[in-house]
């Protein structure tokens, strides 16, 4: 075979492999479109309550995956209510929260266990602010 064949024979390779490489992208794009619009759907659901009595529930061990999923990877979980919550009426009282939210960030010890010193200094913020 000579250099030339060769080359026409990778060059034909490497087209075919980047032509099914783009139809695989496309279909996989398509069903996460699909799989996309689907869970939005469901959670605009949950969100409104429109579930109807009697709907089967996603048993705890599929939420406990799912939620263990998103958290492993750094991304937001959503809290859905349960089912008896969903087919429950409306509540449109206040909503009131257990947890204090907490807003800011703390001082961290530094390498020396000691806390930054707290100054009303501002012209040199970089040693209390950034290093510790």
């Amino acid at each position: 075979m000579s250099a030339a064949e060769a080359l026409s024979r990778f060059r034909a390779d490497v087209g075919a492999a980047v032509t099914r490489a783009r139809r695989a992208a496309g279909d996989i794009g398509e069903r996460n479109a699909k799989l996309r619009e689907r869970t939005r759907d469901l959670a605009r659901q949950a969100r409104e309550r429109t579930v109807a009595p009697g709907a089967q529930a996603t048993s705890a061990d599929v939420k406990d995956a799912a939620t263990g999923f998103r958290h492993d990877r750094g991304l937001p979980v959503e809290r859905v209510p349960d089912a008896a919550e969903l087919t429950a009426p409306r509540n449109t009282g206040p909503v009131e929260t257990k947890e204090a939210v907490v807003t800011g960030s703390t001082a961290v010890a530094g390498p020396s266990g000691q806390l930054p010193r707290v100054s009303d200094d501002d012209e040199d913020f970089s040693q209390s602010r950034i290093l510790y």
